[in-house]
């Protein structure tokens, strides 16, 4: 799993996690930033301040903070993410309390998934906050789940780069996948972390979302699957539920 460096620069982890909010969900008032960082408003202001200075962001019309020049573009639709947080979160939580695991949310940008949403357990080992980052598809349980949801042609392009026995044995657990209704990922993104993940029923609007429960390898097991897989899918559905409503 990777840990937080031991020298780590306060300031900088929270200038990347702005940048990585605006580019993902959009304009922020100097309040909401500081809000999200849980740092004073004068901070947040500071800090917003070298982000424009450096084209991470600019300061719109109405004194909001959008994405600057080097964020914009990105193929995730920032508009709904902000939405699908916000959604999501409190299903998050009690999937949380359920499980008593870390739960996350990822989007699919591309052949990627991006994780935009993490609630972390309270166990001293644990899983930690996935928030900004972005891993290959193909090997998280979310993004799996979300694989294969997708046509044929459209997943053929994602999976283009891969060697013909490779492609193969994921589209077989795509196959159970879709079967099953959730995935599993068995330290495919990191040494000692397990996965179970779900992907959002699509209503048709925002990018396809997934949940996962993740874990140290010690704590899992086999025999809670079903469990899991109907608790994942459960709350996938809620969230949907909610989105649509």
């Amino acid at each position: 799993m990777r840990n937080k460096p031991p020298y780590a620069i306060a300031s900088v982890d929270s200038a990347l996690l702005l940048a990585t909010v605006l580019q993902q969900e959009g304009p922020l008032r100097v309040t909401d930033a500081a809000a999200r960082l849980g740092v004073s408003a004068s901070t947040a202001h500071r800090l917003l301040g070298m982000l424009v200075y450096r084209d991470f962001a600019e300061q719109l019309a109405d004194r909001r903070y959008g994405p600057g020049p080097l964020l914009r573009g990105g193929v995730v639709p920032r508009a709904t993410v902000g939405r699908l947080r916000e959604v999501a979160l409190p299903h998050l939580r009690e999937l949380v309390d359920r499980l008593g695991e870390t739960a996350n949310l990822m989007v699919l940008a591309g052949a990627d998934v991006r994780f935009v949403a993490t609630v972390e357990c309270g166990h001293v080992l644990r899983v930690g906050d996935r928030t900004g980052r972005t891993l290959p598809a193909r090997d998280t349980s979310g993004g799996k789940a979300l694989l294969a949801g997708l046509p044929p042609e459209t997943l053929a392009e994602i999976l283009g780069d891969l060697g013909e026995p490779a492609a193969a044995q994921l589209l077989r657990e795509l196959r159970t996948i879709r079967r099953r209704g959730f995935a599993v990922n068995e330290e495919q993104t990191e040494a000692g972390l397990t996965a179970v993940g779900a992907a959002v029923p699509s209503g048709g609007e925002g990018p396809p979302a997934a949940v996962s429960v993740a874990l140290p390898s010690v704590r899992f097991s086999r025999d809670a699957l079903p469990q899991w897989g109907a608790a994942l899918t459960a709350v996938a559905a809620a969230i949907a539920d909610d989105l649509a409503g």
